[in-house]
């Protein structure tokens, strides 16, 4: 049954993306940095953890999981260390998916050119 919630979760997630793709003038940046808002949103009322325990590991793959970590990480950091806890904490859950990103799309500038 966790495949299915989880196959339920992203599928929902991909159709609203869709919907909103086709019905505004929004592009994909806007709809990701969208996601990721909704996801910290979601981990900061408790929502998020319902979901992943439903839905398991497909929970843990979209782009609402960064938010939702970015959000547990700065709220970590804010119990700790107060305010500034916030800024120190912050990307620590991250930084492996955010280097990834940098040093991959490094290799990629490298192997292929733009169209003009």
């Amino acid at each position: 049954m966790t495949y299915v919630y989880g196959f339920l979760f992203v599928g929902l997630l991909c159709l609203i993306a869709q919907i909103i793709i086709d019905n505004t003038t929004l592009c994909f940046g806007h709809i990701t940095s969208l996601y990721v808002v909704v996801g910290a949103i979601l981990g900061f009322f408790g929502i998020y953890d319902k979901i992943k325990e439903l839905a398991s590991f497909a929970a843990s793959l979209p782009i609402t999981s960064f938010g939702n970590l970015l959000y547990q990480a700065g709220a970590d950091g804010y119990l700790k260390n107060g305010i500034l806890g916030i800024f120190q904490n912050m990307f620590t859950t991250t930084s492996a998916g955010i280097t990834a990103a940098i040093v991959f799309s490094f290799i990629m500038t490298l192997i292929f050119k733009p169209k003009d």
